[in-house]
């Protein structure tokens, strides 16, 4: 057998609940002023209603200040954060924190910024990279960084990728002051034994 069910109106659906105040202020309304006039009513509330939400959203557009965050900055005076750039062979990171270290400012990659996969540790990927960084940090009001640059470091290459000088420049050409510069790749007083075997990786 096959039961076919007329589909109901809203109005239908919210008389057949039970329990609600709504249901019951509607069948009210419906049964004194009938069901046109109570349709008319509910579309002015909802008009009424829009417009004042959009009446209070342009008041506060107006009396909204712009927010700055950092420190309050002097003329002159220098505010320090902490630069770690990671330089590989496959991309190149730089993140900035605080002086404590804790606390990361932000955070950009080279492959953020490019779609090839090869181009992520590239100079250039580097520079946009180091561009948006800057961005970000003018807005926070730092002016100065401290370097603390790395290759992959342990039993991988103690070399930076290509992304490192571009990096570094880039950070001082857009307008940051550099502090100190140091090397902090991890140097492996002993470790496990460096892929390649004994007559090391052929070519």
């Amino acid at each position: 057998f096959f039961f076919f069910f007329k589909q109901k109106t809203a109005y239908e659906i919210s008389a057949c609940l039970v329990g609600s105040e709504m249901c019951i202020r509607d069948r009210y309304q419906r049964r004194v002023h009938g069901e046109k006039s109570f349709v008319q009513k509910e579309n002015r509330e909802m008009a009424s209603k829009k417009g004042k939400k959009g009446a209070v959203a342009v008041e506060g557009a107006e009396t909204a200040q712009v927010q700055k965050l950092g420190p309050n900055v002097q003329e002159g005076e220098l505010v320090f954060a902490v630069a770690h750039i990671l330089a590989t062979f496959n991309d190149t990171f730089i993140h900035i924190t605080d002086l404590s270290g804790r606390e990361t400012l932000v955070r950009i990659t080279g492959g953020m910024k490019v779609k090839a996969d090869r181009e992520e540790s590239s100079p250039y990927a580097a520079m946009l990279a180091a561009s948006d960084v800057v961005n970000r940090l003018k807005e926070l009001r730092i002016n100065a960084l401290h370097i603390k640059l790395r290759a992959r470091g342990g039993v991988q290459s103690k070399n930076p990728g290509p992304g490192a000088q571009a990096a570094l420049r880039a950070l001082a050409r857009f307008g940051m002051k550099i502090g100190r510069i140091e090397d902090v790749t991890p140097v492996p007083t002993d470790s496990t034994k460096r892929d390649g075997g004994r007559r090391g990786r052929r070519l």
